[in-house]
């Protein structure tokens, strides 16, 4: 005797529906894992308004013109600089990498008169950070070891912790009872 399975219209419809159901979810799921991210951020200058400031233009003609700068430098000279950069992520959850940065950068004599006008990319120096807001310091930071074994700051907080007086040598707990 032999046993044959056989199939009804509504068990193919089932079949069918669960199967598209199927296709539906897992293309969701798979294109939220396939986000790209690309971020444009900054001035972008274009030819036009860069003919607007040769050197010899005045500093209000550079703010007419370029409009007000990303930041701005005041050692040896003025210096406008105008930053632009463009970061991607492969997926939402990635820290953002710069890709592209370009920075415009007008030289100014001390009489307010543009000196000279530069360019620079990514391939000319350090990426800039314009998100950290962190002034870095000159000097260097040392472990809690390295300040004990200095003579620093944790090992005077050290001594004051165990009594010690200015001889450094630190008391004997117990005797403080």
């Amino acid at each position: 005797m032999s046993l044959k399975k056989r199939y009804f219209k509504s068990d193919m419809k089932f079949f069918s529906s669960a199967a598209i159901a199927f296709i539906i979810a897992s293309t969701s799921v798979l294109s939220g894992c396939q986000t790209s991210t690309v971020l444009n951020g900054g001035y972008i200058v274009d030819q036009q308004s860069l003919n607007l400031v040769p050197e010899g233009s005045s500093r209000e003609q550079v703010l007419l013109s370029l409009g007000t700068p990303s930041t701005t430098a005041t050692f040896d000279g003025e210096v406008f600089y105008y930053i632009s950069q463009r970061r991607t992520r492969a997926v939402a959850f990635q820290k953002l990498k710069v890709v592209d940065q370009s920075i415009l950068a007008v030289y100014f004599d001390k009489d307010g008169v543009v000196n000279r006008r530069a360019n620079y990319t990514l391939q000319d120096g350090k990426v800039f950070d314009t998100i950290s807001r962190v002034t870095p310091t000159g000097g260097k930071e040392l472990t809690f070891l390295q300040q004990m074994l200095s003579g620093g700051s944790a090992a005077s907080a050290a001594r004051s912790l165990f009594g010690g007086g200015a001889g450094g040598t630190p008391q004997n707990p117990s005797s403080l009872r």
